[in-house]
């Protein structure tokens, strides 16, 4: 038995402590605290009208963020400032984090919300990261970390800690190949912490659904319209500009999506198929002002920010065509309930503006998301072999809970509750 637990008692406790994130989708944040060190997984916020945050973490040894994602990634800045601890993560997570940072000040002034951060925690944070590469371990306080790919977006970062136990942090998570990301590769450990985001939900298989997405583009350029097709700006515009590359599309890239993309092209370790992805982008008419907006809606697609339709060039493009009948409106990610994207789904009308808007044109709504299917998530817990499982990042993970709770010790955590275990096996 080490020192460390004979200071701690019998035997060596593990305890997660969630911050937020735990029973609903976004503002994802735990705390690992073992051997008396305090590590941060993740620290976000949910980019709701308005924001919703996490709770405070404790003083840290080091925060380690999964990927770039304002879920996971939005209030990393904050910490950085306010706690001063290390952050450990990849190049492309970096310099997209501190992207969506100072996105998320404007937009908090525009919008009327109280700044999350400041400049300076930002600035700050500049200067408190630390360099990860997949596959390379190294040492924090003692224990031992070893970074592997999430298969998420490019960067993203799955992260075992190893000291009295062998704790795994998947952040978010994809085992299924994508056009630009290899899967994930199971870890065996004996704690799991991991998101659960598509809990009773499934799948359709990646093939047909771009296959379908094609043949619906096809339409609109055959009876002369246009499909505007909102994408996040981290990861799924690049997902998409490599399947619409398949099909000799004239195509229009807009928003934020183009900068993160030259992030990704900087850092060309971080995606499955580099040479790919350079001639996508390259293949693209980058809009980069009003004149060239206008262009765009002559041509066949254009890929736009915001992916859930709550702010970005899209709101132009809408303005444009919302009413042709000849034109669509073709989604890509889910739609969270009161944001633009899903009153368009639900209600054909979103609020713009300049008031209410009524769409006419061709909706439709195209899986393409980045994350594990429920059959998908449990084959990736049983094959971690975990002793216990600590579902986060889901609003229904008793779905997941009720198939595998006779086979590992599951742990449903709330919001700021701490959980304690034996550590180990």
């Amino acid at each position: 038995m080490s020192p460390s637990c004979l200071r701690r008692g019998p035997w060596c406790a593990l305890k997660l402590t969630f911050l937020g994130g735990a029973e609903e989708v976004g503002s994802l944040g735990v705390v690992l605290e073992t051997d008396e060190r305090k590590v941060l997984f993740d620290y976000g916020f949910s980019p709701h009208d308005p924001p919703t945050y996490p709770l405070e973490p404790p003083a840290l040894d080091g925060l380690m963020l999964s990927h770039a994602h304002l879920d996971h990634s939005g209030m990393v800045a904050w910490a950085a400032g306010r706690r001063r601890c290390p952050v450990f993560a990849t190049r492309p997570t970096q310099y997209v984090t501190e992207l969506l940072a100072r996105d998320s000040l404007k937009i908090a002034g525009l919008e009327g919300y109280p700044e999350p951060f400041t400049r300076e925690d930002i600035e700050t944070l500049q200067h408190a990261w630390v360099d990860v590469r997949l596959g390379r371990s190294f040492e924090l306080d003692g224990l031992e970390v070893t970074p592997t790919s999430a298969g998420h977006i490019p960067g993203s970062t799955m992260f075992l800690v190893e000291g009295e136990d062998r704790t795994l942090f998947t952040g978010d998570l994809n085992t299924i190949p994508t056009r630009l990301m290899a899967p994930a590769k199971p870890v065996s450990c004996d704690t799991l912490i991991v998101e659960s985001t598509y809990a009773g939900r499934e799948h359709r298989p990646r093939r047909e659904i771009e296959s379908e997405f094609l043949d619906a583009i096809d339409a609109v350029v055959e009876r002369g319209g246009v499909a505007v097709v909102p994408a996040f700006a981290v990861g799924r515009t690049q997902e998409v500009l490599l399947v619409l590359q398949r099909g000799g599309y004239e195509v229009w890239l807009d928003g934020m999506g183009r900068s993160v993309c030259e992030i990704y092209l900087d850092h060309p370790e971080s995606v499955k198929d580099f040479p790919a992805l350079e001639a996508a982008y390259e293949a693209a008419n980058v809009v980069r002002n009003p004149k060239s907006r206008e262009m765009a809606l002559k041509g066949d697609v254009i890929v736009t920010t915001s992916g859930m339709v709550e702010g970005g060039p899209v709101f132009y493009y809408l303005s444009k065509m919302e009413r042709d009948r000849k034109s669509a409106l073709f989604l890509t990610g889910y739609q969270v309930p009161g944001t633009g994207g899903r009153q368009i789904l639900d209600e054909k009308r979103y609020e713009g503006d300049s008031g209410i808007h009524e769409v006419a044109c061709e909706v439709r709504q195209f899986d393409f998301s980045a994350h594990l299917g429920h059959s998908q998530l449990l084959k990736f817990i049983r094959d971690c072999d975990p002793q216990r499982v600590a579902l986060v990042h889901g609003d229904k993970r008793e779905l997941i809970a009720t198939e595998i709770d006779k086979e590992f010790d599951v742990i449903l955590g709330r919001k700021g509750q701490t959980v304690e275990r034996k550590a180990g096996r």
